[in-house]
This record gives C-alpha cells, structure tokens and sequence, in this order.
C-alpha cells in the first residue's frame, strides 16, 4: 500500500516535470512563431496549451485524491501542497506562451517586433526557455543550490526588459502606438514568464528545506556579515 502512495507521490512530480519542459519548449516556438511570423507554428503553440491545462488538471485530481485517501502529514503533505502551487506558476507559464503566439498570429503576415529589436527578443526567448529547462532539472535533481541560482539568473530577464523600455521611451522611437504597445506587451509576457520559473524554483527550495528561499539566503549571508 505504501509503495503504491508512493508511486503516486513520484507520479505528481513526473506531471510538473513534463509540464516545465512542454511550456519551456511552447515559449521557445512561440518566440520563433513571433519573430518569423509563422502561423503555422503560432497555431500549433496555441493548440498545444490545451495539454497543458490538461496535466494540470489531472495534476490536481491526483494531488486532491492523494489528500484525501491518505492524508499526508510532515514532508508528504508539503509534496503535495507544493506542488498543487507549482502546477498553477507552471499552467500559467504556458498561457504566457500561448499569449506571444496569439501576438504572431494578430499581426500575421507581418511580425509585431520591429528589426531593430528583433535582436532583444530573441535573446528574451531563448533566456525563457533556459531558465524554465533549469526550473525542470531543479524539479529533477531537487538541489537547492541551483534552485537558488535560477533567482539570479532572473536578473538577465530584468535587465532585457528594461531594454525594451529604453527604447520605447526613447524620443528616436518611429514605429508607432500599435508597436510599441506590442512591445511592451511582449516584455511583460517574457518577464512574467521568467518569474513562473523562478517562483517553481523556490518552491522546491521550500519543499526540500521547509524553509522559504529568502529566509535560506537570509541564513546563509549572516555569518559571513558578522564575521565581516
């Protein structure tokens, strides 16, 4: 009985496992859809958020089912907890990614990102996936180290938005109100996205500690203040 729990247990973390790596690679086409305006591939982007939503449900009927029959207590109940959290951050990742190919498809045949920023948002895409792909490998591995790497590596992201908005506050601007409201829509989507792994990330922190990312660096950095 107890091996069958714990094959259930397993089986929710396989579930965010495989949602992280379909809603990292549905952010990398999508940004392609975006820059290359291909419908063809926005459309599939946006088709495949229904598998998405679908793990997610089944996700929560397990997790629900889970706290029902079996009541987990200690290290068990926060498994599950978590992870009904990490489905919602990993769920909405993917209707972020939807949302960049819903953009593609709007501005078709044209794409909405003008040339002269084709370049940002690409490097946005491509950050997007690789920190959704280590958000997958921390879910994996459950190393907190890297889990609290993937924070700092959301600085990137920041920085690259802010990119985005020098230019559009930038006086030589020449692509007009529809652009630039693209832009900025685009960034936020990036952005946020970002944010949904960084926040899977520290709730593996939590799960593996029982302690809150913040509170664990907060731990780790005072030694070195007061010896300092």
């Amino acid at each position: 009985m107890r091996d069958a729990y714990h094959e259930e247990l397993d089986g929710i973390g396989d579930g965010l496992v495989e949602m992280a790596r379909l809603v990292g690679s549905a952010i990398g086409r999508a940004t392609t859809a975006m820059l290359d305006a291909d419908l063809k591939l926005a459309e599939s982007v946006i088709a495949a958020d229904d598998r998405i939503d679908g793990l997610q449900r089944d996700l929560e009927a397990k997790a629900i089912a889970l706290l029902a029959r079996q009541q987990p207590v200690a290290t068990d109940l926060r498994i599950v907890v978590t992870s009904l959290r990490m489905s919602a951050d990993l769920e909405r990742s993917g209707d972020l990614a939807q949302h960049v190919a819903k953009l593609a498809r709007l501005r078709y045949p044209e794409s909405a990102v003008p040339r002269d920023l084709q370049a940002t948002i690409l490097e946005m895409g491509q950050l997007a996936q690789r920190l959704m792909a280590k958000a997958a490998e921390v879910l994996i591995t459950k190393d907190v180290d890297t889990a609290l790497q993937l924070e700092r590596d959301d600085d990137a992201m920041d920085l690259l938005h802010r990119t985005l908005f020098q230019h559009l506050m930038d006086d030589r601007w020449k692509h007009g109100i529809e652009t630039a409201v693209d832009v900025t829509l685009l960034g936020r989507y990036y952005e946020r996205f970002a944010d949904h792994a960084v926040s899977v990330a520290r709730r593996v922190v939590y799960l593996v500690t029982g302690e809150h990312a913040d509170e664990l660096q907060q731990d780790t950095i005072a030694p070195a203040q007061v010896e300092s």
